[in-house]
């Protein structure tokens, strides 16, 4: 019992405990949930969401040059087509952390305290890591959320927006979207 006591101190001294965690979508690459859900200042409606590698302000980039909307309204009620429909794209961008307390370094600091010293690591005691994401919302000429459950145009929608993740990961130059077919 007393070699897994000191096992278990020798754990915890040497470990971070996290604090907070950025989600990881499982299964696949994005998730379909309420966008308030995600992140307390989102709207109350269902989104699309999926994580960001590229640096701030590609994905305004990318719609902008998609789309050609000349620095127009690029956030908000960009007009898509799909089924012959006109449906309106809207995009935000959230950041999730990760955050650890860093035990090692508080309890160096504790012992240096109390022997009469400093605090060397006071800064570091906490470490976080941050995630960007993207959540988009579609929604119908009639102001419906196409990706509501009961709409007719979900799984299409689904399929899009899919694409358009994909194509937004995977393009290097968007100046070459504007040689693409506008869709």
């Amino acid at each position: 019992m007393k070699k897994l006591s000191i096992l278990f101190l020798a754990f915890v001294v040497t470990s971070c405990i996290p604090v907070k965690i950025a989600p990881k979508f499982k299964n696949q690459d994005y998730k379909i949930i309420q966008a308030k859900k995600f992140q307390k200042n989102m709207p109350r409606e269902m989104a699309f969401i999926f994580k960001d590698s590229k640096d701030a302000d590609e994905f305004y980039t990318y719609i902008n040059k998609k789309y050609r909307l000349n620095n127009v309204n690029v956030g908000s009620n960009v007009p898509i087509k799909i089924e012959g429909q006109t449906l309106y794209l809207s995009y935000y961008e959230a950041e999730r952390t990760d955050e650890m307390i860093n035990l090692p370094l508080i309890a160096i600091d504790a012992k240096r305290e109390n022997n009469g010293n400093s605090r060397l690591f006071e800064d570091h005691y906490k470490s976080r890591t941050g995630h960007w994401y993207i959540i988009l919302t579609i929604h119908d000429e009639n102001i419906k959320n196409c990706l509501k459950e009961n709409h007719t145009l979900r799984e299409k929608t689904i399929q899009y927006l899919k694409a358009l993740k994909q194509e937004y990961l995977t393009t290097q130059n968007y100046e070459a979207l504007l040689l693409t077919k506008k869709s």
